[in-house]
């Protein structure tokens, strides 16, 4: 080694920070390739005798530096804290996984009980995953608390050896009695997809203990959001939830929104430029009314809202007492739309937590309206059918309605199917007392059905007398089922009715429904009535006064129902 160069070391090591059991050579920028260059470095780390923390942030070391250090470490079991981000800058892909192998050995020769794993910024890929795959599954880790893996091109391949290893050093410590109880997990921009991300869920799952789990920039749509989900129910001390610029779509935002109604120590939720559209944020803002006591930032930018939902969203934190920050920005809300939702907020007397909008995208126009419906992302179906059944399957499957809640159906007369494939006014009033049998035939768990019942029975309504009555006693009590449980199925119920009407877009297939005035006229006569929730009122009279334009067919009976709910919703205030 050149005597400049060990000049260069020996200063670049009289600036290590020593103290507090920590041994620190984070950012000296040093060319660590052989034993000899990290003579230094070894010595000092060996007459560390109670070395609890080791950083090695923003140098470079080969493989032969990495041995020579791990030769070192074998003696520390005391070490707790590797903070190795960025330290292959410059390296061949092959020597990486060479070089964590011999740390990791180093570690385990040690009997090393580490609390957290810094590997940040290390572009190593899937061979660098094997790299320390041993030191994962071995008893150095299962006193891991926190494993950060921030950009290092993992791709699925290296998420699924993670997540076996953190599998295998779970089973390993339970059989011990003392589980692994991993709390932060991040692991952002590592291209993880839907098969890494589903992976990886499954020992989230297993573990249970996360608190914070940091996953943005990984390509995962709607089908790993799910399995994400699924996991996040399962840890129910979870603060901190992060999966900005990922693909939620409308499914993905519906399991988060129903994974979320389980956890009640969530402070911040990041789900910036998820594409969580108007649907998703509907069923976000029915768990923010009901759940969530103490969130403290809402992040929802870049994700396709339009006015109308981004008001309900508002409202919706409105009686959050630890709220600090709901970003909205970079939606559609357009200028008055922005205006509007600045003007709510303020009125709440919110109006300083509310982030800027400046990048917002302005109104979406029809044309991209039309171009959205024929080149919808991957989670449209191939059909309204398909669509419509893979909405409601979910919706059972993850237990926005619960078994106890959801008895088997008991078959229902022949006069009420034949109803229900062929409504008329007249099969109504022959159906007597048989009406009530209508109500088994919807539930929140499938709202597309719910929603075309009832706007078929409505479609019945005029003004003459016995009819009126059978139409609106039967709207009434499908109603009456569908909005009395919790807020999540019950949003989703009326974000779907709002999609058939007209008065918002739907993903997918869902169409717009040929409305007649006497649906609205029986909206108008429901909206007015005891068990209608005030809450539901607000979200239709945000949606109607925003998008009206869609019922101006039916102008005169939509002025009604306009009316009726601006009473409402004065009422509340």
């Amino acid at each position: 080694m050149a005597s400049d160069d060990i000049a260069q070391l020996a200063d670049a090591l009289s600036k290590t920070h020593v103290g507090d059991g920590e041994l620190s050579y984070k950012g000296l920028g040093l060319k660590l390739d052989n034993a000899e260059s990290v003579e230094e470095l070894v010595r000092e780390i060996e007459q560390y005798h109670s070395l609890r923390a080791l950083r090695l942030e923003g140098n470079t070391v080969g493989v032969e530096a990495a041995r020579a250090i791990a030769k070192a470490l074998e003696s520390k079991d005391l070490l707790q804290r590797c903070y190795w981000s960025d330290i292959f800058t410059g390296r061949l892909r092959s020597e990486i996984p060479t070089a964590l192998r011999s740390l990791g050995n180093g570690l385990m020769s040690a009997g090393a009980r580490l609390t957290e794993l810094d590997l940040s910024d290390n572009a190593f890929g899937p061979d660098g995953v094997k790299g320390i795959e041993q030191l994962l599954k071995s008893p150095s880790c299962h006193t891991l608390r926190e494993l950060r893996l921030n950009n290092c091109g993992m791709g699925i391949g290296g998420g699924k050896i993670l997540a076996e290893a953190l599998i295998e050093c779970h089973r390993q410590s339970s059989a011990l009695g003392a589980p692994l109880k991993l709390r932060v997990f991040i692991a952002g921009r590592n291209r993880l997809e839907n098969e890494g991300a589903s992976a990886l869920a499954k020992a989230f799952q297993l573990m249970g203990s996360l608190e914070e789990v940091h996953m943005p920039q990984n390509g995962i749509n709607y089908a790993g959001v799910m399995a994400l989900a699924s996991a996040m129910r399962h840890n129910p001390e979870l603060r901190v939830l992060n999966f900005n610029d990922n693909t939620f779509t409308k499914r993905g935002t519906l399991a988060m929104a129903q994974a979320l109604r389980h956890l009640r120590n969530v402070q911040v939720i990041n789900f910036g430029d998820c594409l969580v559209r108007c649907e998703g944020a509907i069923a976000l803002a029915a768990v923010l009314r009901e759940g969530l006591p103490i969130l403290k930032e809402l992040n929802l930018s870049f994700g396709e809202i339009t006015e109308a939902a981004a008001l309900v969203v508002a409202r919706a934190v409105m009686d959050k007492p630890h709220m600090e920050k709901v970003d909205l920005n970079g939606n559609s809300l357009g200028e008055e739309g922005c205006e509007a939702l600045r003007a709510a907020m303020d009125n709440m007397d919110k109006g300083d937590m509310l982030a800027s909008l400046s990048d917002d995208e302005g109104e979406p126009d029809d044309e991209d309206d039309e171009d959205d419906e024929e080149n919808d992302d991957d989670d449209a179906s191939d059909n309204c059918d398909e669509d419509n059944e893979e909405d409601s399957e979910y919706v059972k499957e993850n237990g926005m309605t619960r078994k106890e809640d959801s008895p088997v159906k008991p078959q229902s007369p022949a006069e009420v199917m034949s109803f229900l494939s062929c409504p008329s006014a007249e099969k109504l009033l022959q159906l007597g007392e048989m009406r009530t049998d209508l109500q088994q035939q919807v539930d929140a768990s499938d709202p597309h059905k719910a929603a075309d019942v009832l706007l078929n029975i409505a479609s019945l309504y005029s003004e003459e007398p016995e009819t009126k009555v059978a139409v609106l006693e039967t709207t009434d009590a499908l109603l009456k089922k569908l909005l009395c449980g919790s807020a999540l199925p019950s949003y989703c119920f009326l974000s779907t009715l709002l999609v058939r009407m007209g008065l918002l877009k739907g993903e997918g297939k869902t169409k717009k429904a040929s409305l007649i005035p006497g649906q609205l006229l029986c909206l108008e006569h429901a909206v007015q009535q005891d068990y209608f929730p005030q809450h539901h009122a607000s979200l239709l009279h945000t949606f109607l006064s925003k998008n009206g334009e869609a019922l101006k067919s039916c102008s005169s009976s939509k002025e009604r129902l306009s009316s009726a709910l601006e009473k409402r919703c004065l009422d509340q205030h």
